[in-house]
Order: C-alpha cells, then structure tokens, then sequence
C-alpha cells in the first residue's frame, strides 16, 4: 500500500537532508518534487498543488528547533497535512434510525457485494447490531447467488425476490421484512452502473427516493486511481452520497484515490477494504493513513486488531501460566492461530515503524506458519503439555509426522526454550526492574 509514494516521499525530504534551515529556495525545491510525486501516484492536479503550496506556506512560517532538523520538521507538517488532506478524523455511520437503511453504489467490479458481505458483519460484530442484507442486484449473473454465500459466510440474514426486477421494489420488501423481524440495519446491495447511464441512475436515484437511507456509500476500487475520483464526483452530484469506499487497497494501489477524494467531492472515506476475506474491513482514519504514507507504521489500528483477537480471562490465564513457567506448545499454537486471524502478514508488519520500509520489497509469506503449525501438530497431547519430555527419539518421529527434517524441529524446540526462558523474566517485576537497570541512560530518559 502506497510503497511507490512512500519512496518518492523519502526522495523528496532529502532535499533537506544535512540542510541546517528551512528557506525559500530548499523548500521550493522539496515541493517541487512532492507534487511531482503526488502526481505519479494519480493524485488530482489541483488537489496536489493547493497541497504543496500549504506546506510550503507552512514551513516558511516555522522556525526549525535546535532538537530537530528541517527534514523532521518537514515531515510533521505534511504528516498534518496529509491528514487534514484526508478528512481529518475517522467519521462513524449514522446508525440512529430503527431500522437504518444503508445504500451501497458504484460502478461494475468495484467489489459492492464483496463490501456489504463485509459490511454486515462490522455491524453485527463491532457495533452490536441486527443487520440484513438485501439483494438488489438484479442485472449481474449470480449478483443474488454471491450474496446469500457471503450472507451465510458471516451468519447474517438476506432477502431476496428472484421473482422481482424492480430494485426499488425489492429494496422496499426488505425495510418491511426487516421492521417485521426486528433487523435494525438494512444493507441493499444494488446493481452496478456507469454514471453517463441516464436509465440505471435514474433507477437508483428512484431507489433513493423510495428508501430514504441514512447512509449512501459510493463503493470505488482505489486501483482505478483518478479515474476513481471522477467516477465519485459523477455519482456524487446525482446521489449526494454521504461517504466513500476504497477496496483493494493491499492491491498494488498508487495512493492518487484516497489522497484526492476528499478534497474533489467534499465527502469522508468511511471504509477502506483490505483484502479479500470477510474481516478485512477497516474504519478509515485520516491520521493513520498519512503515518503510513510517510512511513512512520501505524501501532494503534496493530494494538487494534492484536485487541480485537486475544481475550482478556485468555490472556490473564496465560500470564499466569508464564509465571510458573507453564507456558506450552498448546499456548503456542493457540498464539499463533491468533496472530494470523489478525491479518496480511506483509501489511502488519508495515504497521510496525520503520519495518514497512525495510520489507518493501521482500515477499512475506502468509503460509510461513506451516511448518511451525505441522511440527506442533505432529506431537501428542502430552508432548504439547510437556515440552521437556521432548528427547531425539520424539523429536525424530514428530519430524517424519509433520513433513520436515529434524534440523527444523531442532531450531524450533530451541527457539520455544529461549523464549520461555525470556518470558519468564520478564513476567518478575523484580527481574524486569533489574534488567532495566542494566539498560544505558540517554538525553530522554533510558
């Protein structure tokens, strides 16, 4: 995500590299290349330069501390910028009305019932609602048949009326059957359109009309780049919609979507897709995303996602175990399963600061847990209990179950050891506290 931008970026602020102060002629000469940047990553024209020229504006007007240099200085400013260029903070659905009723348009692939599927489960899950979703798409083949596999996906309810062409029909059949089933939020998935179609935007502007949703977001793959931006402001100026999708943002995405929106259409990104499985779904927060555009990571929605999988009584019970030094390879595994529920490998790491750099262009396998995972499922339940009883003979045989030679096995039951050893010190306050004494002072404290 935005790897191409990130590099120009890093180009752009060594302008300022070794510079002992912020002028005129250095930082005309950043911006110069910022917008050009900004520009190779699809980024509207007019949207770039009002961009730069605030910046500019901005870092002409600071004074450069004697703790910083011009090029951190310069990186705060766009990191604000950048944000404020977004939207500024994450906006909430408005989820007031009983039943709230949410529209979803765009055009053909964008990935709208991908995003509904996605959409549904959010709400069930994080916000505590009943949602349904209905089948309003009635033009593309198997539109009904995706949705009522995905609505199974993630336990939701749908309506559909294979017997109905009439999406403003339908979609009224699905705010009746939802207020008679006690469905407080109703999802219609409609049919794909081009925004120079009169009949099919007239047609969902007729759905609008008939349903008076409290949200309408328009869904745009953010691979398409300006094209994106142009295709929201069309179907903005018919359906006044109230927010915007981004999907495919792990895709090989150049940034210009996200950076541009906002300021063309004056409406927030709501969501951004992640990827392909129904919990790839992320609230979008202007903030975040502009740490990770100038690549600074992004451990708040890290320390989200890791808080959304591990369970408080799970993670009080495993302290304990790791005080008595009990932690085994059932807490392990059960580690690990955990950790891959929380995503791309690839794009978790990039949330760490300064690794999204580092492993930009190395191939992080999501599978690179197999071999771990095979070994550990190749022990009996008393060896996963017993770690210690593990001598040659086992290790051999959990080698020959699991598909790997014993040199694996080797460094994994070496790896284990040292890290029980490590977590059992750090779980003693009086180790940790000692540890920490060892630890050299700087200027900021240790």
């Amino acid at each position: 995500m935005f790897d191409n931008l990130q590099d120009k970026l890093d180009r752009a602020f060594k302008v300022l590299k070794g510079q002992g102060n912020i002028t005129e002629i250095n930082v005309a000469e950043t911006m110069k290349e910022i917008r050009k940047a900004l520009l190779d990553a699809d980024v509207n024209y007019k949207t770039a330069k009002a961009f730069t020229d605030e910046v500019k504006q901005k870092a002409l007007g600071q004074d450069v501390l004697t703790s910083i240099s011009p090029g951190q200085l310069l990186t705060k400013i766009m990191n604000d910028e950048l944000t404020t260029l977004m939207g500024g903070s994450a906006t909430e659905l408005d989820l007031s009305k009983n039943p709230t009723v949410i529209l979803i348009a765009g055009l053909n692939g964008a990935g709208k019932t991908t995003f509904s599927g996605k959409l549904a489960k959010y709400l069930k899950e994080k916000k505590g609602k009943k949602p349904l979703l209905v089948a309003g798409d009635m033009y593309r083949p198997a539109a009904v048949d995706q949705l009522e596999v995905l609505a199974g996906q993630v336990d939701v309810p749908v309506y559909t009326n294979r017997d109905s062409k009439d999406p403003v029909a339908i979609a009224e059949e699905g705010i009746a059957y939802a207020k008679q089933n006690g469905q407080n939020v109703v999802i219609v998935d409609t049919a794909g359109r081009l925004a120079i179609d009169e009949a099919l935007m007239d047609e969902i502007s007729a759905v609008k009309e008939s349903t008076k949703p409290q949200e309408i977001l328009f869904v745009v793959d953010s691979m398409t780049g300006q094209d994106a931006v142009n295709t929201a402001k069309a179907f903005n100026d018919r359906l006044d919609f109230t927010g915007v999708v981004l999907t495919k943002l792990d895709g090989d995405t150049r940034g210009g979507a996200a950076l541009s929106i906002k300021s063309v259409v004056n409406k927030p990104i709501k969501f951004i897709g992640t990827g392909e499985k129904m919990d790839a779904l992320d609230v979008f927060h202007p903030d975040r995303m502009a740490s990770r555009i100038l690549g600074m990571g992004d451990v708040v929605s890290l320390v989200e996602r890791a808080q959304q999988q591990f369970d408080e009584k799970e993670a009080a019970a495993l302290q304990k175990k790791i005080r008595k030094n009990k932690f085994d390879f059932n807490d392990f595994l059960s580690q690990i399963q955990q950790i891959k529920k929380m995503g791309n490998m690839k794009d978790l790491m990039g949330m760490i600061p300064g690794v999204g750099k580092a492993i930009k262009d190395i191939d992080v396998d999501d599978d690179a847990f197999k071999p771990i995972e095979a070994i550990i499922q190749s022990m009996t339940p008393y060896e996963r209990e017993n770690p210690d009883s593990i001598d040659q003979n086992r290790r051999s045989r959990i080698a020959k179950g699991s598909g790997t030679d014993i040199g694996e096995v080797n460094k994994l039951m070496k790896q284990f050891s040292d890290m029980r050893k490590m977590m059992k010190q750090f779980s003693s306050p009086a180790m940790a506290a000692k540890m920490m004494r060892g630890v050299p002072r700087t200027p900021f404290g240790r």
